[in-house]
């Protein structure tokens, strides 16, 4: 009883800044200041679920006590037994409950509700390893397809063989943190199997890496245009003659930290121009993300979500059928259906080992 008294009161002691955010929300001249308005409505939907669930847990624990109460002083049989059977239904459901509050209760990773941008790159292999970085890019296409996410390239360069050396896309979604989804997928992908450019059937292995950044906002980096040089050029990827001929791409140097972004997917150098800003922007505001990412990891005893993009994350063994996770050692024997994009398990998984993980930290 002691530590339901102990999470109600944290939950409640919440509530008083939940108002007074909704009182913010509504003032006229925190509407005006864009940037702190966009800050403020952030926090108030981060605790919207924590005050749901505390409220849900009171309600809870008020009608088991009030149950508990009839049983003990109550001579009516029929109440009794109501009583009886209302204790039998709320006292399973409290520990799930409280174990919800705990993990609501522990500061999320700030930057789990914003999209995402990927990047994938072909490594050792070869051919092979950009036919391989093009299978992993059908894979979270069709991933994305279930959620109903959607996917926006930026910038490829297509390999030899097939698949793609490179290729940067974001995900987005109105009413689903992507990021906070796909940041397990950042790491070294390797693959076991026959290559295509293989007349031995010899099995080799091959890798490709995956970068997953949270996408940054316009209110989170501020650019200066005189730090950015911008250069146009010829789209040389698909889209016809008139993209071949025009100087529709774009490629913008951030001449302060070095960082090259480029975009040529668009018929329109405008579009180009933006979605190139929207990278550029992601990538300097992951810089200084990554430096949380590295606090995590000095703190944390596993790899589930570190961001350690040279650490190898999971194998793909084409003649047994098998995907492997080996931050978890979780392993599935149909890889058809994990590379149509049903990697949904794997990372339900992944989000209860990283749970379980911050439990255990924050109890300590």
């Amino acid at each position: 009883m002691a530590e339901n008294n102990t999470l109600l009161e944290k939950v409640l002691s919440l509530q008083d800044k939940y108002k007074s955010l909704q009182d913010q929300l509504s003032d006229p001249a925190v509407m005006a200041d864009m940037k702190k308005y966009v800050q403020l409505n952030k926090d108030y939907k981060e605790l919207q679920p924590i005050i749901a669930a505390g409220l849900e847990y009171k309600k809870m624990v008020e009608e088991l006590a009030s149950a508990k109460d009839i049983l003990l002083n109550e001579k009516d049989d029929d109440l009794r037994e109501m009583a009886r059977e209302e204790i039998n239904e709320i006292e399973p459901r409290l520990p799930e409950m409280e174990q919800n509050i705990k993990l609501l209760l522990i500061p999320a990773d700030p930057d789990d509700g914003k999209n995402a941008m990927v990047e994938i790159r072909g490594g050792t292999g070869g051919d092979e390893a950009a036919i391989f970085a093009g299978d992993l890019f059908r894979m979270y296409s069709k991933f994305a397809e279930k959620r109903g996410w959607k996917l926006e390239v930026s910038d490829q360069a297509s390999g030899t063989a097939g698949g793609f050396k490179q290729i940067v896309f974001k995900l987005s979604s109105n009413n689903d943190g992507v990021y906070g989804v796909m940041k397990y997928e950042s790491g070294v992908h390797r693959v076991q199997r026959v290559p295509q450019t293989e007349t031995q059937g010899r099995i080799q292995t091959s890798a490709a890496s995956v970068a997953v950044f949270p996408e940054a906002g316009e209110f989170d980096i501020e650019l200066n245009p005189a730090d950015i040089r911008k250069d146009l050029f010829c789209a040389s990827g698909p889209g016809g003659q008139g993209v071949n001929t025009t100087y529709s791409a774009v490629r913008l140097t951030h001449i302060p930290s070095g960082i090259v972004v480029q975009c040529q997917e668009e018929r329109s150098q405008l579009k180009n121009l933006d979605r190139a800003m929207e990278e550029l922007r992601t990538r300097l505001y992951n810089m200084e993300h990554q430096k949380y990412l590295d606090e995590i990891a000095s703190k944390r005893r596993t790899m589930v979500s570190t961001g350690d993009r040279s650490a190898k994350i999971r194998t793909y063994n084409y003649p047994q059928s098998r995907v492997t996770d080996h931050r978890i050692n979780w392993t599935m024997y149909n890889l058809p259906v994990f590379m149509d994009g049903d990697i949904q398990e794997c990372i339900d998984q992944l989000q209860i080992a990283e749970n379980a993980e911050r439990l255990k930290e924050a109890g300590e």
